[in-house]
């Protein structure tokens, strides 16, 4: 028999860490939009971005879905490794009880 351990804490952070990438994602399509030429040093790079834009709003939509549902399936499965560890736990010490009482099986 193998141990399975899952540090449910670190697949939630993970969850909410996908969540904000999602967000970054959905909310901004060029990552320089708020920059100027004088900022970003000159037109080629303000005009590179404007290309990565474009090309980027074709593949970020299903990205971020991916993501989305990354983040989902790790929320759950934090909260179904709980709800596994909490019942597996409520069954042991219901076994411990009937063996207190010899009641319980070998």
């Amino acid at each position: 028999m193998s141990d399975l351990k899952a540090d449910t804490q670190r697949i939630r952070e993970c969850s909410r860490a996908l969540q904000r990438i999602y967000h970054s994602f959905t909310e901004r399509a060029n990552p320089a939009e708020d920059f100027s030429a004088t900022e970003l040093g000159n037109h080629h790079i303000v005009d590179a971005f404007d290309a990565f834009a474009s090309n980027w709003k074709i593949h970020r939509k299903d990205l971020a879905a991916q993501i989305k549902t990354l983040g989902t399936i790790t929320w759950e499965a934090a909260k179904s490794y709980d709800a596994i560890d909490a019942d597996l736990a409520a069954a042991l010490r219901r076994q411990d009880a009937k063996s207190k009482k010899g009641t319980g099986h070998a």
